[in-house]
């Protein structure tokens, strides 16, 4: 997601407010789980899921108050049915006096988050690697050469003592730079 995308959903008085939003570690997802929960302090139910990291095998789903897997696993679901990770989707409920049962929850939470999700813009990122080369002066421009040949991206340059440089790298293009840095000596190469 590229920012943070809304959705709704209404069923029999209840009104279900989505929200979907970028974000790739539990402390994000507590900041924006708690902006949520004062922005609609007067709601019963907060319920979100999320899925972190490249392979989306960092997840959780809560329920928050609603029976058992109503809220928490259907939206989760739809993360996972859209292949997203590094989102967080939370859906806000508004009780309007009639108890739709788990089947209508379901049904509801599902429908809310798919609203949000589809209502964003999804970014599509390739999987990358992310080392630390640690080298000597005199071997900069030979690594220069070599990441500029890759069209690797620099995250940050250090250069006060020993020259340091974070790279972010596909993980399908990593094994010809490692193979070509191999090949200069005094350049340590550091997995992050």
């Amino acid at each position: 997601m590229q920012d943070i995308s809304e959705g709704l959903y209404r069923e029999k008085g209840s009104k279900f407010i989505a929200y979907a939003a970028p974000c790739s570690s539990e402390a994000q997802a507590k900041e924006l789980l708690e902006s949520w929960r004062k922005e609609h302090h007067q709601a019963r139910h907060l319920c979100y899921a999320y899925r972190f990291g490249p392979e989306g095998i960092i997840f959780r789903a809560n329920d928050d108050g609603e029976p058992g897997n109503s809220a928490g696993t259907p939206i989760l679901g739809q993360l996972q049915s859209f292949d997203l990770t590094n989102v967080l989707v939370g859906v806000v409920r508004y009780f309007g006096g009639t108890k739709l049962g788990v089947g209508g929850l379901v049904q509801a939470y599902k429908t809310a988050a798919r609203d949000a999700i589809e209502n964003g813009v999804i970014i599509e990122k390739e999987v990358q690697k992310q080392l630390k080369l640690i080298f000597h002066m005199a071997q900069m421009p030979f690594v220069m050469h070599a990441l500029k040949q890759l069209h690797v991206e620099i995250i940050s340059r250090d250069f006060s003592d020993a020259c340091e440089i974070h790279i972010a790298l596909p993980i399908a293009t990593s094994e010809n730079l490692l193979s070509e840095l191999s090949t200069l000596p005094s350049v340590e190469i550091v997995p992050i």
